[in-house]
């Protein structure tokens, strides 16, 4: 965002940055008292904080890093500058006593320096040895000062996190090849100990209870039960919620499979696996619809789609057919399969011309329509011509009708095209953000001009007003005080959400600079945040180096479903990058989904496609583009995707796909995209896969017979004989009848694992779904892996086979009896169960031998 790029004091977001032009906005969002020294300070949440100098990394001459206490930003010396930018390189500050620290401001020198740290990591904690992920994020490489929300609660939300120690770690410089420099650090935060007295007291008694649950759940592991019971009626501390000790009796203690399914069962239905399942990836399913209709609409790109989900219609208006503009409007009828033509040529009823690169929007409560914007050709942009006309189309009456024949002349945008339109039904407003204007074209220019952006507008649709909220950066009132600028752009996404009354604008394009910036702009308070898209794991104790979200200079579509919290986004073919050299690179089409939730990216899938000509294209119009077993379109742009809220599919229509030596060809195939989280009898199912797999295992040792009936019945029950590895596992476990024991537990087919709910196929570079994130695959449960570690082999890094149980690593107790064993791999069974559950129920995620390196 530019210098006069606005936000709102009040926003408290915990991600992303705000740039700040002048002094009076730091003060504003870092709450600085500005008044007389003789007036009586007022107490504030957040006031800047002394700090100093306590450890740095290294610098280079003349660079100290003091400099960063002063902020010059005249001054090209005024800055701490490391001696190398070879990690790890940091500077630790240490504040005057502990705070609660809730922003990081980082001042710049006068202009784009090559030395700005492009990604850095913030860390925070009492102690210098002992601190966690505050914030990570990166600079832009400009003049203008940023301010950075920190994470300033534990990771459960439940208490202040007190801090008296900041480490900042640079991991990448604008320059790749030049070294880190910071020229300017505030904080921001409150350390009145009659502030965080009582918050320091929360949070020593909070880690007081996760110290003694450590050791309750290392006790209780380990079968030291006197020591457990002890702990626990001493200190009154519970290890966990009474319903997950029930489980832990039913299944480590008695060894009771029936009942411990039976109360697996009731926890399903009572819900308490919703969380677990609500964070899984979708799996989607692409559906190529074949319409019964006789006529339907024809191929073209840069039309627009709008859902009518009440009366299960889906509009369709306009393009560019590759000759000509269109201005033919139809209806889909989504319960009866069925296309009808509305109006082959709208401006003979009334209606807006042909066009294209306009957008359109559907008003649930009028049932109307409304169409903004178009594009015209270099050759017909005449002053008659270049009108921003504003029409309206009642769905009930069947008729056109012109709101306004220049919105530009009422206090509107001008004309544009590849701009972006939302409607707040509940407040009648539709907001108009983005686009590239037309201008008339002067026969006596000489030389390219400079294009022109729109900034973002409000239209009420009661009062048929206009306003503008937003001007564009460049615009010639962005630099006056009391003007709010933003960073205008085209081919972004823009959705709406109705319950927190926010725009949310991703990526887009200004000339040749890729805009990767995630907007929210509040339409109540104005307030205007960035996302921290880059970095989803931001305040968490883990981070991803890896850029993991859609990448900005591709083609976009997004659409946004209110009651999930969730923003979908389509990505497939760049105009600028793919066309150009299509023959020569491989095109893609990738879907992800932003939760609002979680703030965090997911890939729902990726698929690479081959170079393709005008007869694959043509091929993939009657069949679909085919990848192995995976039918989807083929890559395009110019095409449309609109969500339908109630069924909760996706349809996408048309485009363009970008072939060089067809340049006319446009698509007219129709898809249906369907997401589908696992379900409650997914979950179950592999519950009971795991806990019969238990107790088979039991039986085999014992009674190799029965062992045999109860797999060929019960545990054939819970495998998905159409599924070829499942089927391929449970073929496996017979081998089991077939093993030797000596009194120990014998080395087990390391290749036998469970039927994961779903195939954690999770790699930023694969072709397949990510349907989920944890895979709960379960080798045989083995003595010589941490008993008291409730992750994964998966998401822990360990093998199953290195995983796998040998003589030489069963405990002294295993050998002089078999029931320790049996406890043993129960408890690693339960362990990996309670990931199911929610985790203020279960048992801490850590391990007590987790502190202690020998």
């Amino acid at each position: 965002m530019s210098s006069s790029s606005t936000s709102s004091p009040t926003d408290n977001s915990s991600h992303g940055s705000v740039a700040l032009s002048s002094f009076a906005a730091i003060n504003a969002v870092s709450g600085t008292n500005t008044s007389t020294s003789g007036s009586q300070k007022p107490f504030s949440l957040s006031e800047r904080l002394n700090f100093e100098i306590y450890r740095y990394s290294s610098y280079s001459p003349n660079y100290l890093p003091e400099n960063i206490l002063v902020d010059t930003p005249n001054d090209q010396t005024s800055r701490w500058s490391a001696y190398t930018n070879i990690p790890p390189q940091f500077l630790t500050l240490k504040l005057r006593r502990p705070a609660i620290v809730k922003k990081i401001k980082f001042g710049k020198f006068e202009k784009s320096h090559v030395c700005n740290i492009k990604k850095f990591r913030v860390f925070g904690g009492l102690e210098d040895e002992h601190m966690v992920l505050l914030l990570e994020g990166g600079l832009k490489n400009d003049n203008i000062p940023e301010v950075f929300n920190l994470r300033c609660m534990t990771e459960d939300g439940s208490e202040n996190l007190p801090v008296l120690y900041l480490k900042i770690v640079p991991l990448l410089s604008w320059g790749p090849s030049f070294n880190f420099s910071i020229w300017y650090i505030e904080i921001h935060g409150q350390d009145d100990p009659m502030y965080t007295c009582a918050r320091m007291k929360n949070y020593n008694t909070l880690r007081e209870i996760e110290i003694i649950k450590l050791c309750l759940k290392h006790f209780r592991q380990q079968g030291y039960m006197s020591a457990f019971g002890a702990l626990q009626e001493q200190t009154n501390v519970k290890l966990e919620h009474p319903l997950i000790s029930e489980l832990h009796k039913y299944l480590v203690v008695q060894g009771d499979f029936e009942k411990a399914e039976r109360f697996i069962a009731e926890c399903i239905d009572e819900g308490l696996m919703d969380e677990y399942l609500y964070k899984q990836d979708y799996k989607h399913n692409w559906h190529m619809k074949h319409t019964e209709s006789e006529v339907k609409p024809g191929t073209r790109g840069g039309h627009q789609l709008v859902v009518d989900a009440k009366k299960r219609l889906i509009y369709l208006y306009g393009g560019w057919d590759g000759y000509q503009d269109l201005s033919d409007l139809w209806v889909y009828k989504i319960e009866e399969d069925e296309w009808t033509l509305l109006c082959e040529r709208s401006e003979q009823s009334g209606g807006p011309t042909p066009r294209s690169c306009h957008k359109m929007i559907f008003d649930p409560i009028s049932e109307n329509i409304f169409i903004l914007g178009r594009y015209l050709d270099n050759l017909i942009r005449s002053s008659e011509c270049i009108k921003s006309d504003f029409y309206l189309y009642d769905t009930r009456a069947r008729n056109w009708m012109q709101i306004c024949d220049d919105t530009s002349q009422v206090g509107g945008p001008q004309l544009v095209y590849d701009h972006q339109m939302c409607i707040d039904a509940d407040k009648r407003t539709i907001y108009v953000f983005g686009g590239k204007i037309l201008t008339p074209r002067s026969v006596n220019a000489t030389g390219a001009i400079e294009p022109e952006y729109s900034g973002l507008f409000s239209y009420h649709i009661a009062t048929n007003t206009w306003t503008q909220i937003l001007v564009d950066c460049h615009h010639t009132s962005a630099s006056q005080t009391d003007v709010m600028s933003i960073k205008s752009r085209i081919t972004h996404c823009m959705v709406f959400h109705n319950k927190q009354r926010k725009l949310y604008i991703y990526g887009g394009q200004r000339g040749k600079e890729d805009l990767d910036e995630f907007l929210s702009y509040d339409v109540d308070t104005q307030a205007i945040s960035v996302l921290n898209k880059e970095h989803p794991n931001q305040g968490t104790t883990a981070g991803n180096e890896a850029k993991f979200e859609p990448s900005s200079g591709y083609t976009l579509r997004a659409t946004i479903d209110c009651e999930r919290d969730e923003i979908y986004v389509f990505s497939s073919l760049s105009k600028i990058k793919d066309r150009r050299d299509i023959q020569h690179m491989d095109a893609s089409n990738s879907f992800w989904v932003y939760s609002l939730r979680q703030r965090k990216w997911s890939r729902i899938y990726y698929c690479r496609h081959s170079s393709q000509d005008g007869n694959s294209i043509s091929r993939a119009n009657i069949l679909g583009a085919n990848k192995g077993d995976v039918l989807e379109p083929c890559p395009r742009y110019a095409h449309q995707l609109v969500y339908d809220e109630l069924a909760n599919n996706h349809y996408l229509f048309g485009g363009n796909p970008g072939i060089c030596q067809q340049q006319q060809l446009r698509l007219d195939d129709f898809w249906i995209l369907s997401l589908e989280k696992p379900k409650r009898d997914e979950i179950l199912k592999h519950c009971r896969f795991l806990v019969r797999k238990m107790r088979y295992e039991e039986m085999a040792r014992q009674d190799p017979v029965s062992a045999m009936q109860y797999l060929r019945h019960n545990i054939a029950d819970v495998i998905d004989h159409d599924d070829a590895e499942q089927l391929n596992n449970f073929h496996k476990l017979a081998s089991l009848l077939f093993k030797t024991h000596d009194g120990c537990l014998e080395q087990r087919d390391s290749s036998v694992a469970t039927p994961a709910l779903c195939r954690n196929t999770e790699e930023l570079d694969g072709n397949a779904d990510v349907p989920v994130k944890a895979d709960l695959s379960d080798g045989s449960a083995t003595e010589n892996i941490s008993l008291e570690s409730n992750e994964s082999l998966a998401t822990s890094g360990i093998s199953e086979t290195a995983s796998s149980p040998s003589s030489s690593s069963c405990t002294k107790r295993a050998r002089t009896e078999c029931n320790p064993e049996f406890m043993n791999k129960r408890a690693f069974l339960f362990n990996k169960l309670v990931q199911l559950m929610p985790p203020s129920m279960v048992q801490p995620e850590r391990n007590l031998s987790d502190f202690v390196v020998m």
